[in-house]
């Protein structure tokens, strides 16, 4: 009877800290997305999304040429991540776009949060205005984050003068999130 009530309070201890443990599969730091991490070589890509769709260019891989680009798709067919390689022999991973919004970085921002979310988590380091958006580098940190000039005041939305911190409404959405590790 004692053995019993000993492997049942192991078992629910086990199923307890299992539950506790945070789920990584959409979580975006310094050196992961998801499960791919800094280290991840592009040949090791459909080992590690083996349960997603890893779409490369088939012309360049035939012809012998690296891969320009990389999708990475959900079994249903939603769009997670677009990454471009290095141009390496060994090629590694230079950038990751996140396409889908339930990525979020470990400070709670991904592509449903606005700008006033994204200054409360990252000090700025840099904002770059470029034809039809501003990219906004955050202070030590991979990541960066672009905002459609549609989401700017009229009277910025066709300039290419630099855009500064306080013009950029609080409401603004963000567009784009980026991780760079090159």
């Amino acid at each position: 009877m004692k053995n019993t009530a000993k492997a049942i309070a192991l078992t629910l201890g086990l199923i307890l800290l299992q539950s506790c443990e945070k789920d990584t599969t959409f979580l975006i730091t310094e050196t992961s997305v998801g499960p791919m991490t800094k280290t991840t070589k592009v040949n090791q890509l459909k080992s590690v999304f083996a349960l997603d769709s890893v779409v490369m260019d088939t012309t360049r891989i035939v012809s012998g040429t690296k891969s320009s680009k990389i999708e990475i798709y959900e079994k249903g067919g939603k769009h997670l991540l677009s990454i471009t390689p290095s141009k390496d022999s060994i090629q590694s991973i230079e950038n990751v776009r996140i396409m889908d919004p339930r990525y979020v970085s470990d400070k709670g921002i991904g592509l449903k949060s606005t700008f006033a979310e994204l200054k409360k988590k990252y000090p700025i380091k840099k904002i770059v205005t470029t034809l039809n958006s501003v990219v906004i580098f955050p202070k030590e940190s991979n990541l960066y984050f672009t905002i459609d000039k549609k989401e700017l005041p009229g009277n910025l939305r066709f300039t290419m003068s630099n855009i500064e911190e306080v013009q950029i409404p609080d409401e603004a959405k963000l567009k784009y999130l980026m991780l760079g590790w090159e």
